[in-house]
């Protein structure tokens, strides 16, 4: 393997170090198979030749003989690894021979690297604090480390990602972790902070990060203080990173999407909420439903309401799971909301979305199910006309006895009594 590893030395035209062909074929013919020498995996440096510069010229440094498979198991790998170290540790200080001998480790490391089995040193899955963290296996991605704030190298660096919320850290790193997993905080207790950026200095902070702890300071000095704006406290850059978000707060009182730096846990925290109907919004602030017009369609949330009935004893229903859509609150009740629902509110989607739907719970109910349609009502005051249904926009439920009526006869009819 030695001969396999020198390199020609420039302008001597011939390898530093081989066996003499006479030599060889005694041994072959006399011994049977030849039996190598045995010599170290790795020769740093080999001999200069006469005449030759005591330094090594800059285009060598790059010249490493690792272009071919010289190396296929990484135990022999691990050698060259050790037997390189000593070298550089023998060789003289910022010497051209010890820079050479260093960009050669490197190089051997990356290789051992690319062989090394994934399995062998780290495993996939490490639990801690809640955190379920998978050992990724992507090395092309740039990606940066949650907690050291410093790039993650995919190529010669391991690093994981936690399936809950999507923490990431290098290997180094995972044991340093003192924030437990944001997804257990949503479990156990998915509520809101609704008031305002709720700051309370500083000074009650102890000058201290209110994540890791760091000195900090709104001078810079020795940390930049950085607010966030979901909880009000202050945080240092390892973990406040600028992030912007939606603060939920500002969109229930004053409805106002305007994203804003938070911190990194309250980033998470957020991405991880804002699909979740948790917000009761007529006894938060039920002024918003007169001043906001986009809020005035989610009065068809009412009427699916009043669809349901007909959906859970019509057996064409519940096989075509008419019943199961993508915001599964809107068919439980009418009170609960999401921040994605107001968002989306804001944006106009949501109308859409219940019109959608409303067509078609109306569609099935009138138009293509018998039994549902059997089960309309007769205006008990005229007794003429279409079918009624309650969820039809010209009628009005009696809510004593829940006969449906044509909504102006009912008025007069209340009037009149």
């Amino acid at each position: 393997m030695l001969w396999n590893m020198m390199r020609s030395w420039p302008g001597s035209g011939r390898p530093t170090s081989t066996l003499s062909t006479r030599r060889l074929g005694q041994g072959s013919m006399s011994r049977g198979p030849v039996r190598r020498p045995q010599k170290s995996l790795l020769k740093a440096l080999p001999e200069l030749p006469p005449g030759e510069p005591e330094f090594c010229c800059t285009e060598r440094v790059m010249d490493l003989g690792l272009s071919e498979d010289h190396f296929s198991r990484p135990v022999q790998l691990r050698q060259a690894i050790e037997e390189c170290k000593q070298v550089i540790l023998e060789l003289p200080e910022h010497s051209e021979k010890q820079k050479d001998a260093v960009v050669r480790l490197i190089h051997l490391r990356l290789k051992l690297q690319e062989l090394k089995d994934p399995n062998e040193d780290e495993p996939n899955i490490r639990v801690l604090l809640e955190h379920r963290f998978y050992k990724e296996k992507s090395k092309s991605v740039k990606q940066t480390c949650d907690k050291c704030n410093t790039i993650i190298w995919g190529l010669i660096q391991t690093w994981y990602t936690c399936t809950g919320c999507y923490y990431r850290c290098h290997s180094k790193c995972l044991n340093l972790i003192s924030k437990p997993c944001v997804r257990s905080k949503v479990s156990h207790q998915a509520e809101y902070e609704l008031n305002i950026c709720p700051e309370t200095g500083l000074d009650s902070q102890d000058y201290r990060c209110a994540e890791c702890r760091a000195p900090i300071s709104l001078r810079g000095v020795p940390s930049e203080a950085r607010q966030c704006d979901y909880t009000g406290q202050y945080y240092c850059s390892h973990c406040h990173w600028n992030d912007l978000a939606v603060i939920p707060a500002r969109v229930v009182h004053n409805w106002d999407f305007e994203p804003r730096k938070v911190s990194r846990c309250s980033m998470r925290y957020l991405a991880l909420m804002v699909s979740r109907p948790v917000l009761r919004l007529r006894e938060i602030n039920p002024l918003l439903f007169n001043y906001v017009e986009e809020l005035v369609e989610i009065r068809l949330r009412q009427d699916i309401l009043l669809m349901k009935p007909y959906f859970i004893t019509c057996k064409e229903a519940m096989e075509a799971r008419l019943l199961l859509q993508d915001r599964q609150h809107f068919v439980e009740n009418d009170e609960m909301y999401s921040i994605q629902d107001l968002l989306d509110a804001h944006t106009g989607r949501l109308g859409c979305s219940l019109t959608e739907t409303h067509t078609l719970f109306a569609k099935h109910i009138k138009l293509d199910c018998e039994r549902c349609q059997a089960k309309g009502f007769v205006c008990e005051l005229c007794r003429e006309g279409d079918v009624l249904f309650p969820f039809d926009s010209h009628t009005s439920v009696c809510t004593e006895c829940s006969a449906v009526f044509h909504r102006l006869l009912f008025q007069l009819h209340q009037l009149l009594i």
